[in-house]
């Protein structure tokens, strides 16, 4: 079932919190609102399953327009960051709770109690209370309860927060295995930008009320719109480079001595042109052509990788992320390479050239 947001406008007291939103999810997608806290991801997300009334706009489930249903009619199926569990019931009683509120039959909600705690696999934890359970047995619990009414859309409000770091993983992984298997238009909202390029088919990026940006993952990540969503994307993140053009170079700002030539795409920028430029870790190596001469200040060891921070004489930063087996180490003066290629370049508003 596709959803359809037109218009969306939301206050609170005087303050606009979201004006004019427009939002298209696909049959079967599933889609990240994805930004810092306080841009008006669970807002959206409320308004969009009825818990909040919206002051204008309008919001779809397919061809049914849904703006003045109540929430409990909305068929949506909602995921919370807390559980939300019923602590003196059993986990086959939660599973069953919107079942048992329907009055349908005890022999249909046993057979759909064990068909749903089997795509969640806890088949074996029915007769446990949510207490006895780990936090990814409980969200699974929470999943499970989310899903059993069949429902049209499922909304997951940072449904991952409070696991940690394995269990995220997996939890990641399962939600993605569910989603699919369902086919349910899914809308998941989260602060971590890991979290949703890995799960969801494209990603919104949110600030201050407006979404920046819809794409794929990949496409955020290789083609952000502005400076906000390339440095909000990416682990470890962007580093920038602020400078002034003279004679199509980046003088970089505070040291004259520190140049960096514009990359092909972008030539032809007039004198005095103030610009930014964004380097992924990835694409600052020692085996690229277009040298930047610093000391190393930082190392992190990742298992796998190494993350160095490497200091310009102006004082800027550029990260980069290489094998395991690199010799560099703290302290050495390095002059390694950016790919001219992958340079992202943004002016003085910071919307991408």
């Amino acid at each position: 079932m596709e959803i359809v947001v037109k218009g969306f406008t939301k206050h609170f007291g005087d303050t606009a919190v979201i004006e004019n939103m427009n939002l298209t999810v696909k049959d079967g997608e599933m889609l990240a609102l994805l930004g810092p806290s306080g841009c008006g991801k669970s807002t959206t997300l409320f308004a969009i399953c009825g818990i909040h009334k919206m002051d204008a706009g309008q919001v779809l489930f397919g061809d049914r327009d849904v703006t003045h249903v109540p929430a409990q009619q909305r068929n949506v199926g909602m995921v919370f960051q807390s559980y939300a569990l019923y602590p003196h019931m059993t986990v086959f009683q939660n599973i069953a709770f919107p079942l048992t509120v329907r009055r349908e039959s005890k022999v249909d909600i046993k057979r759909k109690v064990m068909e749903i705690a089997d795509l969640v696999y806890i088949g074996e934890l029915l007769e446990r209370r949510p207490a006895q359970l780990s936090g990814g047995q409980q969200q699974r619990v929470s999943l499970a309860r989310a899903l059993i009414r069949r429902p049209g859309v499922l909304m997951l409000d940072e449904p991952l927060a409070n696991l940690d770091a394995r269990l995220r993983l997996e939890m990641r992984s399962e939600l993605r295995r569910i989603q699919q298997e369902t086919g349910i238009a899914a809308i998941l909202v989260t602060h971590d930008q890991v979290e949703a390029m890995s799960i969801c088919d494209r990603i919104a990026i949110m600030d201050q009320g407006k979404i920046l940006q819809i794409a794929t993952p990949a496409e955020m990540y290789q083609r952000p719109v502005n400076s906000f969503v390339a440095g909000f994307l990416g682990d470890p993140p962007i580093s920038f480079l602020d400078g002034v053009v003279r004679q199509g170079i980046l003088v970089l700002q505070g040291d004259a001595d520190d140049t960096i030539p514009l990359p092909e795409h972008i030539s032809g920028q007039p004198d005095g042109k103030v610009l930014r430029l964004g380097v992924r870790p990835e694409h600052y190596q020692p085996h690229f052509p277009t040298k930047v001469k610093g000391a190393v200040v930082f190392v992190e060891m990742q298992g796998r990788e190494i993350l160095f921070d490497v200091k310009l004489s102006n004082g800027d930063l550029l990260r980069s992320v290489q094998a395991a087996s690199s010799q560099f180490k703290l302290g050495d003066t390095v002059e390694w390479g950016v790919d001219p290629a992958q340079i992202l370049v943004f002016d003085d508003h910071g919307t991408r050239l």
